[in-house]
């Protein structure tokens, strides 16, 4: 295989089967906002599917025109078959994360933005392929939409008044949801048993705190990095560039190679692009495809012969 062709391009391809033909220790970082298996389109549908309400719309999400308009499963199910979502989700985790870890060099690491319902079967699949869980970043949100139903209402609606006045102030739901998961992993080292030797050979392993700190306060595993107007509107579940930013500045240096198996509109490649490393992404649903080629050939004639800034 000719691996370099991939180079600082974007393949439409299902990763899962791609990244099969790459080499071993070849990727410094892999970057991916993965799909989280809650239902957020057919995409995202990651088990064995047969209810057919799954990814309905409720009324309640109509009237609010919420971002996310698909119904997913609440969270004591509704069949036996759909309690098997948290297991199938780790079983559809497994399927690549034995070959995340065998492409990252020593001391790289894995960052997945993952959604809290099933970040744990995330972290264990990446676990059992050999990965080190490093730690849990939390990103807070600027814009976090509480639908948590008053319960009041339901009993309302069926003419009980008693219980409606009972339960006034309780909510079926869960609280607001003001940040996101980003879960990191680290392929251990190996040569000389210390970071400061992989450094010196992989220069990989420890953290850049100071390029971090150029889009945080503090080196903290809680940031705050909000969404500009070209941040939104390619994908449903697209995310700053500021926060890719950060997150590729954290781990690498210039010319090393950031890869996106799962890269929907573009951003993490966009952001590896910026910043002067190399990048592969790969998407597999046509038009988000397209769109990420778009975004990138853009950026590439406008910065043909000027740096980009990120």
């Amino acid at each position: 295989m000719n691996f370099e062709k991939y180079i600082n391009t974007i393949i439409h391809a299902d990763s899962i089967k791609k990244l099969k033909s790459f080499p071993n220790d070849s990727i410094h970082l892999i970057l991916s906002d993965i799909p989280y298996g809650i239902g957020v389109d057919e995409w995202d549908v990651l088990h064995k599917n047969t209810n057919s309400a799954y990814l309905g719309t409720s009324p309640a999400q109509e009237k609010a025109g919420a971002l996310f308009k698909k119904r997913g499963k609440p969270l004591n199910g509704w069949s036996e078959a759909d309690r098997l979502i948290p297991l199938q989700y780790y079983e559809w985790c497994l399927q690549w994360t034995n070959d995340w870890y065998r492409i990252l060099k020593p001391g790289g690491s894995a960052i997945v933005f993952a959604g809290r319902r099933l970040a744990h079967r995330c972290i264990s699949a990446f676990e059992d392929a050999g990965f080190t869980y490093k730690d849990m970043i939390a990103w807070y949100k600027e814009k976090a939409p509480h639908r948590a139903q008053r319960i009041s209402v339901v009993y309302e609606k069926r003419g009980d008044d008693i219980n409606a006045k009972k339960w006034d102030g309780w909510r079926v739901g869960n609280l607001r949801p003001i940040f996101e998961p980003i879960l990191w992993f680290t392929k251990p080292y190996k040569l000389g048993g210390t970071i400061a030797d992989n450094m010196l050979y992989h220069e990989l392993g420890a953290y850049n705190e100071t390029g971090f700190l150029k889009y945080t306060d503090s080196p903290d595993n809680c940031i705050s990095i909000s969404s500009s107007k070209n941040d939104i509107g390619l994908h449903p579940t697209q995310k700053p560039l500021n926060l890719m930013n950060a997150l590729i500045e954290l781990t690498t240096l210039e010319n090393q190679i950031v890869l996106d198996p799962f890269c929907g509109s573009g951003s993490t490649i966009i952001s590896a692009f910026c910043l002067k490393r190399r990048f592969i992404g790969i998407e597999l649903e046509l038009n988000y495809y397209k769109n990420a080629l778009k975004r990138l050939n853009s950026l590439q004639e406008k910065f043909a012969n000027s740096p980009c800034t990120p």
